[in-house]
């Protein structure tokens, strides 16, 4: 979503790395390339304007002028303020002291509303809540439907009493408000501790979807109201999120299809302009593509800093900590790395989603963009189909595995023999760095990687010391002249002295300094 904005960023702050002092002219500059890029992102005009004076103050002010990097300063200040404009702080929901706690969505036809709806239960189911859904979406075509699917998929009941309409050539029916008093109670009987409703929505703000909303929300009296918003809208995006204020007072702002590729900055925009927080964030189309948004961890995003803590957490919601007790002890008791821990590690990956979203959170990222979009998340399941091809024994001694062996194998996974090579090989490199690691040893020397024996990486067994060793200097004359003669008569009679013992190595014994060469006690002796 905000990738465009993120290297129009990346690139402005290129520019003031290794400046030991950054004039007002360099300030002026970087503050107007920033402007450019949070117009062309669709940032509100008065939010820009804010943020580019807050920005320019405290660049320059002592907090730069007094920096070793005043550069890395100037991108510290505008993560910062990129933070504030987020809203500050993250926001969790605000549960009620005596259950259920009553969410209810709004927001315009088609921002995802629904969808977002099955994704919250399941977000909430996981954290331990019992969540019921409750169907007031009796306009939009199949709404109540949809709920229904989306409930079954997270496991989470629907309270559904009305079907709604199934066509555009059918009139609204219901009671939306009614629903959602029958739905409560329901949930009171069955002892459900979280109350999640999914109202309509219109193609725009009108009067009707106003007081609709704000009648279901009086109703029920919803401790959180949250404003569902398409993260694709454009400009639109902070009026409408102004008129759903004004109208319903919503508590948070759900911001949704992050993962499109428009520009998306007006979203950035809705806590600054409303002064309500951004609390979610839907990143796809699946049930898990659902995460809190962290003002912090998205500033990071955007800077190009990464978001490592957001990748830990979706680790360790994910990760099978018996699978992974397991391949530790495996790996401390030095046991072959077979194809089936391969299987087992790629399938814990798997569960974490997307490996494009998982590297596009690591810092740096903007770099190999370019290779993320090439990146076929797809192949982990060829890999994985190539392995299931294989026999028990096959996975746990590799080794066996010989040409019809692979012919076999790429039968059964609709896959070239080529391909079923290129696993084998680089499990082969796998392996053998996790033997060598296990061992103590470090990395193994790998091509490509420093000590790996590679042209311009240095040479293994300490080629770089005996480089540095052999563009040694001599050691020059004395400058006494008594001493310089004494130097080179002592010199001469070494030569002499070659000469004589005829050694292979070109040094006598004579030459052989017991106290120079620190040998071990008792080695003199064979100097002599």
């Amino acid at each position: 979503m905000f990738n465009s904005l993120s290297d129009r960023l990346t690139a402005t702050f290129k520019n003031l790395r290794g400046k030991g002092k950054l004039t007002e002219a360099d300030i002026d500059g970087t503050a107007r390339e920033i402007r450019r890029a949070l117009l062309d992102a669709d940032v509100a005009v008065p939010v820009v304007r804010e943020f580019i004076a807050r920005i320019k103050a405290r660049a320059l002010g002592t907090e730069v002028a007094q920096a070793l990097n005043p550069g890395q300063q100037v991108v510290k200040i505008v993560n910062e303020e990129l933070v504030g404009i987020l809203g500050g702080q993250t926001r969790q929901l605000e549960f009620a002291k005596q259950p259920p706690t009553i969410i209810m969505l709004a927001g315009l036809q088609g921002a995802g509303k629904t969808t977002l709806a099955g994704k919250l239960a399941l977000h909430l189911k996981n954290q331990g809540h019992t969540p019921v859904l409750v169907a007031c979406d009796l306009q939009r075509p199949n709404a109540v439907k949809q709920l229904q699917v989306g409930g079954e998929r997270a496991g989470v009941p629907v309270y559904a009493p009305h079907p709604g309409v199934s066509s555009e050539a059918e009139a609204a029916t219901g009671d939306p408000v009614a629903v959602a008093k029958d739905g409560l109670a329901h949930a009171k009987s069955k002892l459900h501790d979280v109350v999640i409703i999914d109202t309509a929505g219109r193609l725009g703000v009108d009067e009707e979807l106003m007081r609709q909303a704000a009648d279901i929300k009086a109703a029920v009296n919803a401790h959180e109201t949250l404003f569902v918003i398409d993260a694709m809208i454009g400009q639109d995006a902070v009026n409408t999120a102004q008129a759903f204020n004004e109208g319903v007072n919503f508590t948070g702002v759900v911001l949704t299809k992050l993962d499109g590729d428009a520009r998306g900055g007006a979203a950035l925009s809705v806590a600054s302009v409303t002064g309500k927080p951004v609390m979610y964030a839907s990143t796809g189309e699946g049930l898990k593509d659902f995460e809190v948004f962290h003002p912090d961890r998205m500033a990071r995003r955007i800077l190009d800093m990464g978001d490592i803590l957001s990748l830990i957490e979706q680790a360790e919601a994910s990760w099978d900590k018996d699978e992974a007790a397991k391949m530790a002890q495996k790996f401390a008791d030095q046991e072959d790395f077979t194809l089936e821990d391969f299987r087992a590690q790629m399938q814990q990956i798997k569960k974490m989603g997307s490996m494009k979203k998982l590297l596009g959170m690591m810092p740096g990222a903007a770099g190999m963009r370019q290779q993320l979009e090439q990146f076929d998340d797809s192949q982990l399941d060829r890999v994985e189909a190539i392995i299931n091809s294989m026999t028990p024994h096959e996975r746990n001694a590799p080794k066996i595995i010989n040409g019809s062996r692979r012919a076999r194998i790429a039968r059964g996974s609709g896959v070239h023999v080529s391909e079923v090579n290129q696993l084998l090989e680089r499990f082969g490199q796998a392996a053998k760095m996790m033997k060598k690691m296990a061992s103590g040893g470090g990395m193994p020397d790998i091509p490509g990687m420093p000590g790996g024996g590679m042209p311009g990486m240095g040479a293994p067994g300490g080629g770089r010391k005996k480089a540095k060793a052999k563009g040694k200097k001599p050691k020059g004359k004395s400058g006494n002249p008594a001493k310089a003669a004494q130097q080179a008569r002592e010199a001469e009679l070494r030569r002499g002295q070659k000469q004589m013992d005829g050694s292979s190595f070109g040094a006598g014994a004579a030459d052989l300094n017991a106290e120079e060469l620190n040998l071990p006690k008792g080695f003199e002796k064979y100097l002599k």
